[in-house]
């Protein structure tokens, strides 16, 4: 057997949200590994949820927003690069969800290390490019952009 064979492997469940209103879109501006990054909203699948119900949650934590999810943009697998202070080499399978605002709650608390849920054109968030937290951030926007838009109903959650 060899050494990949032997080695125990489960890749980290994500799903993002792209938001958009008046061709802005729907950003967090979040601390992570001590930098200040950009990010849709997005985070882990949670035991007994399905990918839709996080991409609902994550959205609504993060953002304060309540959206209505309209399409599956696409299944995104990535591997983060070991940094200097050895963390990272973590597996992502990304979920990627289109949306658009419902209502907002400005009362509401945002999730730890989220410092602002901010709008930009495509073109702001371009230009930051080096702010990215991952390079799932663009390649999930430029999708988006690009028309990439899938039934819903091709996630399916089985009980």
């Amino acid at each position: 057997m060899s050494d990949r064979e032997r080695r125990f492997w489960q890749p980290d469940v994500t799903v993002a949200t792209v938001v958009v209103c008046a061709g802005r879109l729907l950003m967090v501006e979040e601390t992570s590994q001590g930098r200040l990054v950009l990010n849709q909203p997005a985070g882990h699948l949670e035991p007994d949820e399905s990918l839709l119900e996080a991409a609902l949650r994550e959205t609504r934590e993060e953002t304060r927003w309540d959206v209505r999810l309209t399409a599956f943009i696409g299944a995104y697998q990535w591997k983060a690069p070991v940094a200097d202070d050895g963390r990272g080499d973590r597996h992502y399978m990304r979920f990627a969800f289109a949306a658009e605002p419902v209502s907002h709650d400005p009362a509401r608390d945002l999730d730890t290390g989220i410092v602002q849920a901010l709008w930009l054109t495509p073109g702001e968030l371009q230009d930051q490019a080096g702010r990215h937290r991952s390079p799932l951030v663009w390649r999930t926007v430029a999708d988006y952009l690009a028309g990439r838009r899938h039934p819903l109903d091709l996630v399916q959650q089985l009980a």
